[in-house]
């Protein structure tokens, strides 16, 4: 399974569902008994989240959240999260926007998939993000 991007984040895109320079993006682990399907709409749509010692249902608020343009691209960017004193294993970690828009709960942005478990025993478990950012759309 390759990263995703919701089919649902490229169609709200442009109706008001997301403000990608004022919203509040979270960051959320799944493990590999989660299916990812691009028409998965909001987070209350997906089964497998992680759990484990240092790590809370529903994940960490995204720090330092950027929307630029390069060029002819869009870019979304933020601080790679990480979990402190974690105990965790995780396939996935999916970006999902906190909180109401439009009449959804925590809309889904993209799937992020690591290739494969990745995990950490009382220790830092951190996601990293790709250079060039979370979302690239050219």
């Amino acid at each position: 399974m390759a990263d995703l991007i919701y089919t649902s984040f490229k169609k709200r895109l442009g109706d008001g569902t997301f403000d990608m320079d004022a919203d509040t993006f979270r960051c959320a682990l799944f493990t590999s008994s989660h299916t990812p399907d691009a028409a998965q709409t909001v987070f209350a749509d997906l089964t497998g989240e992680a759990s484990g010692t240092g790590y809370t249902a529903g994940g960490v608020t995204l720090a330092n959240v950027t929307w630029t343009t390069v060029d002819t691209t869009a870019v979304l960017d933020a601080d790679d999260p990480s979990w402190t004193d974690a105990s965790v294993t995780a396939r996935y970690a999916v970006i999902y926007k906190s909180g109401e828009a439009n009449g959804l709960t925590n809309p889904l942005v993209c799937l992020l998939d690591f290739g494969e478990d990745k995990g950490v025993t009382a220790g830092t478990f951190t996601v990293t993000f790709n250079a060039s950012g979370i979302l690239v759309l050219s």
